[in-house]
């Protein structure tokens, strides 16, 4: 009896092994292989999309410097901050010529935008509609980079023409927020081209 329980203690013992290591070593590692898989199914989607993408454009390059030529336009349309007074004699200049009389201008403070900086002007000025449409306009045709927002027109009543103003029947008071973009400072992508790859 005694060999046979060291037989059966040594088949126990033969079986056991493999399943105490099964458990313990061979079954965590496939779990860690099946994860590794995965994420190695997940990036091989990724670098296929990317390629899809890469072929639909045929030379990346020329399309990188037709997008650096671009962002170097945008940028020539920026003034530097220094600059930004001449751009504001401007745009009162167009409205003088609209016969627009400005009647206020607060400056709110810049705000940053990106890389850039973004000037808010607070801007009520009353005139002719015609003359505000036209000042609209030439506004547009700017080299430089602005945008125009909160707009309010209104007929200007009595209280804006007053019994002496010579503003003529139909005129309009607008008043709205205009935003002049500038560069504070040259970003350091731009200063160095774009050429950092």
């Amino acid at each position: 009896m005694n060999t046979t329980a060291r037989q059966v203690g040594f088949f126990v013992a033969l079986l056991g092994i493999p399943l105490t290591a099964w458990y313990v070593v061979f079954r965590p590692q496939n779990a860690e292989i099946a994860e590794a898989m995965h994420d190695i199914g997940t990036r091989q989607a990724q670098l296929d999309r990317i390629s899809k993408l890469a072929e639909r454009i045929p030379d990346l390059e020329a399309a990188l410097e037709v997008g650096e030529q671009l962002v170097q336009q945008v940028e020539a349309q920026l003034p530097r901050r220094r600059d930004v007074e001449g751009v504001l004699e401007n745009i009162w200049q167009i409205a003088e010529r609209n016969n627009m009389q400005v009647r206020s201008v607060k400056t709110k403070p810049p705000l940053p935008s990106a890389v850039y900086m973004e000037l808010p002007l607070e801007v009520a000025m009353d005139g002719p509609f015609e003359g505000f449409y036209r000042f609209l306009l030439e506004l547009e045709s700017l080299p430089r980079i602005t945008r125009l927002s909160e707009l309010s027109v209104q007929e200007a009543g009595l209280k804006v023409r007053g019994p002496q103003s010579d503003l003529p029947p139909g005129s309009v008071a607008t008043q709205f927020t205009l935003s002049i973009y500038f560069a504070d400072a040259v970003p350091e992508l731009a200063a160095a081209g774009g050429r950092s790859r």
